[in-house]
């Protein structure tokens, strides 16, 4: 079996389990997801023009998205915008505080000025549906 083309790229999952894994990268490869953000203590992980693997819960890969857009916000700054694209849950930014607050307060490590990598992504390939 030959070597696919993005088998060289980055790979990741969102979230911190694998269901939540299943559920965002479904989420992505239907073309609601085009959002994610992640703690600044984590580290800048792309950067525009960049793609990546989206794995799904069994770390199995589903689809690549290339970087649109980077920004480095407070978690009170997040807009109605942004939440929307994140494509979680209900859309609304109300919806979003709610569960990013709840996925870091796990992390142990949430606060209403913590600094988010907010990144804009589109999707370049499906590569399983899910």
């Amino acid at each position: 079996m030959s070597e696919q083309w993005w088998s060289t790229l980055n790979k990741f999952s969102f979230g911190d389990t694998p269901q939540l894994a299943d559920k965002l990268a479904q989420l992505v490869v239907s073309g609601v997801k085009t959002g994610s953000a992640w703690h600044q203590n984590e580290g800048q992980q792309t950067q525009v023009g960049q793609q990546h693997v989206v794995l799904d819960g069994n770390g199995s890969p589903v689809a690549v998205i290339e970087t649109t857009e980077l920004r480095l916000l407070r978690y009170d700054e997040v807009d109605e915008a942004f939440a929307y694209d994140s494509g979680e849950d209900d859309r609304t930014l109300a919806s979003w505080r709610a569960g990013y607050r709840n996925y870091y307060e796990r992390q142990g490590n949430f606060a209403p000025n913590m600094l988010l990598y907010c990144e804009r992504f589109k999707l370049i390939d499906i590569i399983k549906s899910i």
